[in-house]
């Protein structure tokens, strides 16, 4: 009998952060912090066998495992990978280990249920790559919304309960039509199975009420303009380890989600709609790109580049309509895969970037986020400043690291669409570069800008180590990104056929 790894990506975590709770003693925050390194770093070398035992050339579902659950409503228990969920199952296990190796010395008041916390939220996050049943696969989306919630306003800054508050109503909101898309396919079909709803005779009209009703969901997560402003008070109020997982995990689950379910189920409206998408997407690169260059909050201003750049994973994954009809067959390829590169990418990219701000401003008395309170970080920290460097370049899209192969085949087979769309999808290089390097300058380089900033100590073993892997993993990606291309081809190309109307 082969080994459940799946589950155990599920339901090890949420026994790690039971077991956390239940801690007591005076040496209790020690085992937490044991216990929750032990578990995520478990299920990132459990990761290794998935990655490893994963047939690229099949695009079906495996390691599935399937038991009932509600036998008289059709539910199941069931679970299965194809190549884009192995990819952000295998994410989420990374970015979960330097989420909880970033708290070993940020997070010093309720450390036990922080950690717990972060374990159910990447628990709930992974049953949302791997279910196959659709009402399970609802019931993780939502679970998510628990713990997101008290990370914001729980260990979030000042004005954390109306960020909480607000990041909770946007994203619930949005997901109430996604259930009620659902159910009317259950209608359909007698089965929650995602599979089942694939090929569905439905006709436009129709199509075009599920895709919008999931769009309401999915847009809200990525966020979409003009339902972002959700994002920079989450990202703003939320502690470095909350905003990591924002940036770097549940925006992706939108993107995640248009490929999923709303381009496979509803191929016709997907077509039909396919401009309106793309135009909403270079809105977010463009527009969103010049919000950025005008913030004074170093939050804020990734925050607002992170919506600029998912716009580049949903013109992506959109721009496939325009090509299959022009017959640009590799193109597309390169469009949708470029998608998902984009997303890993920026996880690296982001998730560092946001580690950094808040490596920053806990070294300040008024933990200020502020780029006018520092200047001269480099010259008193200079490790970390290269580190951030690597990071800025990478979400400038440089050649050599992972921002830019993402980028760059989006903007490749854009050019094969409409040049028009390439031109102004390529504008994303100018933007990024005017405010992430505009924000390095002021903050890293000139003179020393106060006595408390000159006071600042450089990162110690354990950031060292975390900024490491981060940085291995983006000049891997960005030197060779073979592995990530390789391994979703046949999965891509499956997408395509079941999304573009027959």
């Amino acid at each position: 009998m082969s080994l459940p790894l799946l589950s155990l990506f599920i339901w090890l975590p949420v026994l790690g952060g039971i077991a956390i709770l239940c801690l007591r003693g005076p040496r209790a925050e020690f085992f937490a912090r044991f216990i929750a390194i032990t578990v995520v770093a478990t299920t990132l070398l459990l990761s290794i066998p998935l990655y490893l035992g994963f047939d690229a050339s099949s695009y079906d579902m495996q390691f599935q495992e399937l038991h009932p659950w509600i036998s008289a409503y059709h539910i199941n228990y069931a679970l299965g990978v194809d190549a884009l969920s192995l990819l952000m199952v295998i994410l989420t296990n990374f970015i979960g280990l330097i989420v909880i190796l970033a708290a070993y010395h940020a997070i010093t008041h309720r450390v036990q249920q922080y950690l717990a916390v972060f374990l159910f939220l990447q628990s709930a996050i992974i049953g949302v790559f791997v279910a196959m049943d659709a009402l399970l696969f609802y019931i993780f989306w939502e679970s998510m919304l628990i713990p997101m919630y008290l990370i914001i306003g729980i260990w979030g800054s000042s004005n954390r309960a109306y960020a909480a508050i607000k990041f909770f109503l946007f994203t619930f909101f949005g997901s109430i039509f996604m259930l009620v898309a659902l159910i009317y396919l259950y209608q359909k079909t007698g089965s929650f199975m995602i599979q089942q709803f694939y090929g569905l005779p439905l006709d436009l009209n129709v199509q075009r009420l599920i895709f919008i009703a999931f769009l309401l969901g999915f847009a809200v997560k990525i966020p979409m303009w003009p339902i972002h402003t959700w994002l920079p008070d989450a990202h703003t109020e939320a502690p470095a380890g909350g905003s990591v997982i924002l940036a770097a995990l549940l925006l992706k689950l939108g993107v995640y989600g248009f490929l999923r379910f709303s381009m496979p189920i509803a191929p016709l409206a997907s077509a039909d709609l396919s401009n309106l998408m793309i135009v909403l997407s270079l809105i977010a690169v463009i527009y969103i790109g010049l919000v950025a260059i005008v913030q004074q909050d170093m939050k804020k201003l990734i925050a607002y580049s992170s919506i600029a750049h998912m716009g580049f994973a949903t013109l992506g994954c959109f721009l496939i309509y325009s090509l299959m009809t022009h017959a640009h067959i590799d193109a597309a390829y390169m469009s949708i895969e470029g998608a998902v590169v984009q997303m890993i990418a920026h996880a690296f990219s982001s998730g560092a970037l946001f580690l950094g701000v808040g490596l920053l401003s806990a070294r300040l008395a008024s933990h200020s986020r502020l780029i006018k309170d520092y200047g001269g970080v480099a010259r008193v920290m200079p490790v970390f400043a290269a580190f951030y460097m690597l990071f800025a370049m990478s979400n400038v899209g440089l050649p050599g690291t992972a921002g830019f192969v993402g980028e760059f085949m989006v903007i490749m087979s854009a050019f094969q669409s409409n040049i028009w769309i390439a031109l102004f999808a390529a504008l994303t290089i100018i933007l990024s570069a005017s405010y992430t390097l505009w924000m390095y300058k002021r903050v890293f380089f000139g003179p020393v800008s106060s006595q408390e900033v000159a006071q600042f100590k450089d990162i110690n073993c354990i950031d060292k180590l975390n900024l490491a892997l981060l940085m291995i993993a983006v000049l891997f990606f960005g030197l060779y990104p073979q592995p990530l291309v390789h391994v979703m081809h046949a999965t891509m190309g499956h997408l395509i056929l079941q999304s573009i109307p027959s």
